[in-house]
């Protein structure tokens, strides 16, 4: 009896133990939980990278991490080969992943369209409530939320900063992509203020690179001070060298969105810091994955916003920056 006893206890605790082992097995091993990230770039471009490593080193803060319990799967898609962005959209819808990162309003709206479950954040748009993605910032109510760029409300103010380097302006180029140029409530802004001021302004798409340059050297061919507005889509970043050298080539004083553009040789650029938004991006993701809805989760607008100025680009094209212009600056490249 004595023995039996001892033998029960002995097959009870190796059970034990076998759980117990099992247990902390399964606790060093969680689930991973599936994230897709669709950006509208090509992988090798760098501002789409900078805007990933924030997110990502954003979300190892709040504790994801691909090697322990996240699984991420990475689409990157040019915005102007509309196929490969739709085929890339619709692969990462059929993946089912718990959330979805994107960046811009044609990608984003895309997927608004292919998916009414799955969560979805953009680091960056400026169009959704045109789109009709999401009819109130403050509670979006459906699957769909993010981080706007309020592009439109701050048009006018790259009129402005032209002016002041440019103070003789007369005509305007407006560089947009065809997709984004449809509903574009900022090329509305800045033609009303254009014409407003008497400036001449025209717009240039830069979807075709040839169409592009003829644009520009017919633009520049006219007479009067003119200036050079890009504005804010996909197809502006990935065709920003280009578009850089043309102002460079044609000596036009130009003001572009972003920093990467003044970094690469553009003469200034004024507006939200993108790798800030998506940074914010990975607390959202973050929150969608510990169980609140995007619905609840209020579009938010940018903070922060950046003036550079290229020192090196004013000197090629024989402009001279006011001082008093470099001292408002968040940084002078030189």
């Amino acid at each position: 009896m004595n023995r039996r006893r001892e033998f029960l206890t002995l097959l009870g605790g190796a059970a034990a133990s076998g759980l117990l082992s099992l247990g902390a097995h399964a606790q060093q091993t969680p689930r991973k939980r599936r994230l897709g990230i669709l950006m509208p770039f090509p992988a090798a471009d760098a501002e789409a990278r900078a805007r990933i490593a924030a997110f990502r080193e954003a979300l190892a803060a709040a504790g994801w991490s691909e090697d322990r319990n996240l699984q991420i799967e990475y689409r990157w898609a040019p915005q102007e080969d509309e196929k490969l962005v739709e085929s890339s959209a619709r692969e990462l819808v059929e993946l089912r992943p718990e959330v979805i990162l994107t960046s811009g309003n044609s990608t984003t709206t895309l997927l608004g369209k292919l998916t009414k479950t799955i969560p979805i954040v953009f680091g960056s748009a400026s169009v959704v409530t045109e789109t009709g993605l999401i009819d109130n910032m403050a509670h979006p109510g459906g699957n769909v939320t993010g981080f706007t760029q309020l592009e439109s409300s701050i048009a006018g103010k790259y009129l402005d900063l032209l002016r002041e380097v440019q103070p003789q302006l007369s005509r305007v180029l407006i560089v947009q992509g065809r997709s984004t140029l449809r509903r574009s409530p900022a090329v509305r802004t800045i033609l009303a203020i254009a014409m407003r001021l008497g400036v001449d302004a025209s717009v240039a798409p830069p979807d075709d690179p040839t169409q592009l340059e003829n644009s520009f050297a017919e633009f520049a061919a006219n007479e009067g001070a003119k200036g050079l507005v890009a504005l804010s889509s996909p197809i502006n970043i990935a065709r920003r060298q280009q578009i850089i050298a043309l102002a460079l080539k044609h000596r036009l004083p130009a003001i572009y969105p972003y920093r990467i553009f003044a970094v690469d040789g553009g003469l200034m650029s004024y507006g939200p810091d993108l790798i800030d938004q998506f940074r914010k991006a990975a607390s959202y993701v973050d929150r969608i994955l510990r169980g609140e809805k995007p619905g609840d989760l209020p579009v938010q607008a940018p903070t922060k916003f950046e003036l550079i100025v290229n020192l090196n680009t004013a000197k090629a094209i024989g402009l001279a920056i006011p001082e008093s212009f470099l001292l408002r600056a968040d940084e002078v490249i030189e």
